[in-house]
């Protein structure tokens, strides 16, 4: 019998949708506007530079660097407390939207802000995936 995951999950909506999917299927994707060209993240129904709606779903290089983080030594919520400590950040995609994640398989001694990361996907239970960076 496999234990449940206890953490909490997603919950996709009809903008959010393409991108939970896209991890499950193991890429990331992000939205780009059809008008201006630039990327959009987090999902959302107009692109924040431009107000145009026409955005299109693509798939992101999972490329980017550390942006900034944190080493998490109390956990925010119980569920967590067997992973203390672990590296809350900000990565910044090679396509130039930042996301909020987790650095895994990295010594906590290794971290620097501007290394190179690549995206993981954690597949935590059959129907989801989550987005997170380790080491290039």
């Amino acid at each position: 019998m496999t234990e449940a995951y206890a953490k909490p999950l997603p919950a996709p909506s009809p903008v959010t949708q393409p991108f939970w999917d896209g991890l499950r299927e193991g890429e990331l994707r992000i939205q780009r506007c059809l008008d201006c060209a630039k990327y959009v993240f987090y999902p959302r129904t107009a692109c924040h530079y431009c107000l145009s709606d026409r955005l299109e779903w693509v798939k992101a290089s999972g490329r980017g660097t550390l942006y900034s983080f944190t080493i998490v030594r109390r956990a925010m919520n119980p569920a967590f407390q067997a992973d203390v400590p672990y590296v809350f950040a900000i990565v910044e995609l090679e396509e130039g939207p930042r996301v909020t994640t987790n650095i895994v398989n990295c010594p906590l001694e290794a971290l620097r802000v501007d290394m190179p990361v690549m995206a993981v996907y954690d597949r935590v239970t059959p129907e989801a995936a989550l987005l997170k960076f380790e080491p290039a």
